[in-house]
This record gives structure tokens, sequence and C-alpha cells, in this order.
């Protein structure tokens, strides 16, 4: 067996075999040939995340540590807030976000069972969820093509006395109005969260200023599952600039204790014995007061590992993205009389998530004809999320009762849930094969 001297030189040893192992059977050496499968998304790394993963791993601290730690101090700083917080999925993120604005802390403006949140219909059903499942009451609107985002003109017409949120995901990596949203928000009174799951990275400007989407509304949320801007394999993040949300956020995050003691410490407030909470006993333990009902989705070290290393990577990360869009927009020009292209929000740039195509009605093309093409020519599709969301079965026990309301029509959610689906531009894609999609797409259009 071999004997190191130091933990430090073993570690280096460890790291130097792993990059050998990561050059030697993980690294990516045959080419792309047509024909192969190209995926709307995957994993981009190399051996840096790889000795990252294995650095965490040898601590074997397992929970959240000194990577996690040090990974919500670089993204914060990175994406402009704060406060960052790590979680173990995005959509653990919307939950813990939308949870927060339910705490008593915030008086009249907390969230209460029967409140109204304005959301899209057209999203991912996680973003929706903790409203119903809390009990308050989401307000469907539609969305505008070809940006698939939120109509701010069905705003006002959603809003009632009991409105106390707007809750929307920047679709694809194409940021809502947030100009409209935000000054819509601040005019009622009303907590902004921001869905940035498929949006890290896109930017928007309001009044000259820019910044990142996430970091527009009240609170922002992302997630880092492999198909995503930057991975951890499972992973998410809730951030805000409001110091009262910060503390909300990480106590519903952990159990929905008091204590702010970071893992692995105790007394870090310094006043451990010497409270008095709720109902409890003069001097209850502080570590085991519990203020909300919480949860733990806490993330593990090991994932923030590879999170640190990834977040390197972002602005060439965004700027492959860009370029695959604009490549894919350029080739799928000419048959523009029968599909819709994307259309990037106003004031906006967006960091691509995907390709959106949605089949003009009037072609006489079938949505499904063209997807089946696509993927029997090893071309991965998807559909725009939910498509409709009130349609699908988990809406089954619930409609027709108060437990949602819709403003207006949904009907562009409907032309998506019909006519629409995507396709990749992930960082892992070589212009070969950006071509390769686009001439496929071009062949099943002509198809009919």
């Amino acid at each position: 067996m071999k004997h190191w001297n130091k933990e430090e030189e073993a570690r280096k040893e460890i790291k130097e075999l792993i990059t050998q192992y990561y050059h030697q059977f993980k690294e990516k050496k045959e080419p792309y040939h047509r024909g192969d499968r190209i995926s709307y998304a995957a994993r981009v790394f190399d051996e840096k995340e790889m000795c990252a993963l294995t650095d965490a791993m040898l601590d074997f601290w397992l929970t959240t540590g000194r990577f996690a730690e040090r990974f919500e101090k670089e993204f914060a700083q990175w994406i402009g807030v704060k406060y960052a917080h790590l979680v173990n999925s995005g959509s653990s993120a919307n939950l813990i976000a939308f949870m927060a604005l339910t705490a008593e802390e915030l008086g009249d403006r907390r969230i209460c069972r029967g409140d109204e949140v304005i959301t899209v219909a057209c999203g991912f059903p996680t973003t929706a969820a903790p409203i119903l499942q809390y009990g308050a009451v989401p307000v469907f609107v539609d969305v505008t093509v070809p940006s698939y985002n939120i109509d701010v003109e069905m705003l006002e017409e959603a809003f009632s006395e009991k409105t106390k949120a707007v809750m929307i995901a920047h679709t694809l990596g194409n940021p809502f109005n947030l100009a409209e949203v935000r000054k819509f928000c601040d005019r009622h009174r009303l907590w902004l969260v921001e869905d940035n799951c498929d949006a890290l990275g896109s930017e928007y400007t309001i009044n000259g200023e820019t910044k990142f989407t996430g970091t527009w509304g009240d609170i922002g949320t992302s997630s880092f599952y492999p198909p995503h801007h930057m991975t951890m394999g499972e992973g998410g993040c809730v951030y805000t600039n409001n110091a009262k949300l910060s503390r909300l956020i990480l106590s519903f995050r952990d159990w929905g204790r008091d204590c702010i003691c970071p893992s692995g410490q105790d007394n870090f407030c310094g006043h451990r014995y010497d409270g008095q909470f709720g109902q409890l006993p003069s001097g209850y333990d502080h570590k085991y007061v519990y203020s909300h009902f919480g949860y733990n989705l806490k993330a593990t070290d090991m994932q923030a590992a590879i999170g640190c290393e990834q977040l390197k990577k972002m602005p060439q990360f965004m700027e492959r993205r860009r370029a695959n869009w604009d490549r894919l927009y350029g080739k799928l020009e000419n048959i523009q009389d029968k599909i819709i292209l994307p259309q990037p929000e106003k004031n906006s740039r967006p960091s691509w998530f995907g390709f959106v195509i949605s089949i003009r009605p009037e072609s006489g093309i079938r949505r499904n004809d063209v997807t089946k093409y696509l993927e029997e020519h090893n071309i991965q599709t998807r559909l725009l999320f939910s498509g409709n969301l009130i349609k699908h079965p988990c809406f089954d026990g619930i409609r027709g009762t108060n437990a949602y309301r819709v403003a207006g029509s949904l009907e562009q959610a409907d032309f998506v849930m019909n006519q629409t689906f995507w396709i990749g531009v992930y960082p892992g894609m070589t212009e070969e094969m950006i071509d390769d999609m686009a001439e496929v797409i071009m062949e099943a259009v002509r198809r009919g």
C-alpha cells in the first residue's frame, strides 16, 4: 500500500490520477458524424470538476460545508446580490422562495391561504405547485408568441384585492418584460419572484441599468440540473438582496429552525440558552427552536464543489449558447412561412436555454409529425413544458373549483400546447451539429 507523509501530498497525487482518468476515459475524442445523437442538453465539464468533486469526497463531510459556503459567496458576487442560498434542486428553490413569503414576520405582506399569486399557464409545473400546495390561489394568465413570456397586458385584469405576489419564469432564457412586471408589482406593493431556472446569465435593462435576470425581483431562483446553464447534477439556488427574506429562506431550507448556526457549528449567535421563544421554557436550546414549518433542502458539499468550477465556465457557456442560437436562427429564416421563429424580449440579452419553434397552423403541418421526424433522425426534442398547465391530469381533482382562477383566455397557451417544441443550443454543440439540426428541421417541414 502506498504511504504518504502528508494528507496534502495524498490529495495532490489522487487528483493527478483523476486528471489522467478524465483524459483517458471521459474526455470526448470521437468526432461528431451526421446521424449521431444530438441531445437537447448535456453536461459540459472537464477534469477540474472531477478533481473538485474528489476534493469534497475526500473531506467526507457529505452535507453542506466549506464548498457550499464558497459557492454561495462566489455565486452571489457573480450574479450581483447580497445573499445566495444553495438548495438541492431548482424545484426546491421555487418552493423555498414561495414559502419564505408566507412567514408571519412579513406582516400584512405575508401570503396567507386564499391569497392570490399571478403566474402563467404555459410554464413548468413547479413554478405553480408551491402556490397550490400551500393553499394560495394561482391566477393563470396567457403568454405572447413569439416571446413565449407573460402577456403583461393581462396583469391588471388578473389583479384583485387578494393578490400578494407575481411568480413567473423567464422562458428558455428569454427574459419576460421585467420593466412592466416590476412597475406593476411596485404599483400594487406585490412581491416579485423570478423563476430564473432556465435563464441564468440572461440580462435585462431598465432605465439604462443592466442586471442579470433573477436580481430584478425580490427573490430569484436557479436550477443546476444537468441540462441547465451550469450543473451540479442536482442543485439549485435562492437569492435576494433583502436581509429579512434571506433569513426566512435559510429557516425554511433548514427544517424551519430559528437558529442560524452554520452546518457543524453550535452557539454561533452566543445566545443558545438565554432566549424566550413561543410557549417554550425560558432558555430552551435555540438549536432546536422551530419558527416555521420548514424542510431539509440543503445541497451536499460534493454538489457545491462541482458548482464552484462550473461557475468559472459560465461566461463561455453563455456566449456559446448565444452563438448556437444565432446560427440556428440564421439557418431557419428561409422557412418562416411554415414556422414561427422565437424573438428576444425588448431590452434583453438572453442566455438561451433552448431554441423554440412553433408550426404555423395554416401550413397544414402537424407538430408531432415534425418532432417524430427529428427524433427518428437522432435529434432530441422537447415540448415547451406544460403547454397549458391547467389541461394536465394534476388539475383533474381541482378543476371547476376555486383552487385557482384564470384571467382572460389562455388561447396562446393552447397554441403552444398544440404547435410548439424546442431543441437544444447547449455549449457542447458544434457548428456542424447546429447545421445538421437545421437541415433536418427543414427536411421535416418540407415533407409536410
